[in-house]
């Protein structure tokens, strides 16, 4: 094995023991784990029926009744939505840069990996190609042997 692939080998595996196991969970701050909930929330089918449900509700109330609340062109809807959007967006970034970060780590880790195993693979066909040559050299001096011994005896 050359020296560089021993030495690469040996940092890959250095890295791999420096890494947290699979097994133990990152520690969640309680805005990770609020970021997380209103992602899954607004990110969903539910969210948007009864969001919609509720617009339609609200669009034919204030339409409709003589007690409206908010006449057309409906501008507390639209300060409402406004509000909604300017809050959830970013928590929605939030919880997307944290989920970008475990992918990172995640894809450095499966490079570390595939990086070990074709160093494993090109260590393993430099042992087969040695024995390999080891093989030929005692097949080359058994027939040099066995050509010397046929030689003798025609002689």
């Amino acid at each position: 094995m050359s020296n560089a692939t021993h030495e690469l080998l040996k940092q890959l595996r250095q890295r791999a023991h420096q890494r947290p196991s699979p097994q133990q969970a990152p520690v969640l701050t309680l805005a990770d784990r609020a970021a997380d909930k209103v992602a899954a929330i607004v990110g969903s089918w539910r969210f948007i029926a009864i969001q919609s449900a509720l617009l339609i509700v609200w669009i034919g109330f204030n339409a409709l009744s003589p007690g409206r609340v908010d006449p057309y062109p409906f501008i507390l809807l639209n300060l409402m939505l406004s509000f909604q959007a300017a809050y959830t967006a970013p928590i929605i970034m939030m919880s997307q840069n944290r989920q970008a970060d475990i992918d990172r780590g995640r894809s450095i880790e499966d490079y570390d990996i595939n990086r070990k195993a074709e160093l494993e693979i090109e260590t393993l066909h430099e042992k087969i190609d040695l024995m390999r040559e080891r093989e030929i050299a005692a097949l080359t001096a058994a027939v040099d042997r066995l050509t010397r011994l046929l030689e003798d005896k025609g002689a």
